[in-house]
């Protein structure tokens, strides 16, 4: 049986997504055994590839480059997945669309730093005003809530996904449905 191509990417959260997939333990093994993992945090792999079959996609959209990221991971991906509550909601990143990117850099950098104050922007994408969460830019066909949905949850949903069984979660929320 031929694997399926699995990739995970985070954008502006916390990862602590990422973290629960960790929190798999012996289960990460199992679903090692069922997809080839081709891009995460979890291998070392720089540039994602063509054809992925299911990428999940943790955090939310903050910057230029995020975006243009995420579109790229949607046109090579088949199945993509909002796993955590950044991606679903915007969550935490979204709280500063209250106030606006701008206004909470010049807060935090420039109104409270005394010595050397300055906005860091070397080397650094430059925030939007908003963060989203990613349904707002692409199509997103599953997803996952939870900051950070629980191990249990993960491997349920991510097992049955792979394995090509209907997945019958409440955890778990099909686009449009």
């Amino acid at each position: 049986m031929k694997k399926l191509r699995f990739a995970t990417l985070w954008l502006d959260g916390c990862s602590g997504c990422h973290m629960s997939l960790l929190d798999l333990d012996q289960r990460l093994l199992d679903l090692a055994d069922m997809v080839d993992f081709v891009y995460s945090p979890l291998v070392d792999v720089k540039i994602f590839p063509e054809g992925v079959d299911v990428a999940c996609v943790e955090g939310a959209v903050s910057s230029a480059e995020d975006e243009e990221k995420l579109r790229m991971v949607r046109r090579r991906t088949g199945l993509l997945i909002a796993l955590g509550d950044c991606a679903v909601t915007g969550n935490i990143p979204a709280m500063r669309n209250v106030l606006g990117g701008q206004k909470i850099l010049q807060g935090v950098y420039l109104e409270r730093e005394h010595l050397n104050a300055q906005i860091p922007a070397s080397h650094l994408p430059a925030l939007n005003e908003h963060a989203l969460p990613l349904h707002r830019f692409v199509p997103v066909d599953f997803f996952i809530p939870g900051c950070p949905p629980s191990a249990d949850t993960l491997f349920a949903a991510l097992g049955a996904l792979v394995a090509g069984r209907a997945v019958d979660l409440p955890a778990l929320t099909r686009f449009g449905a």
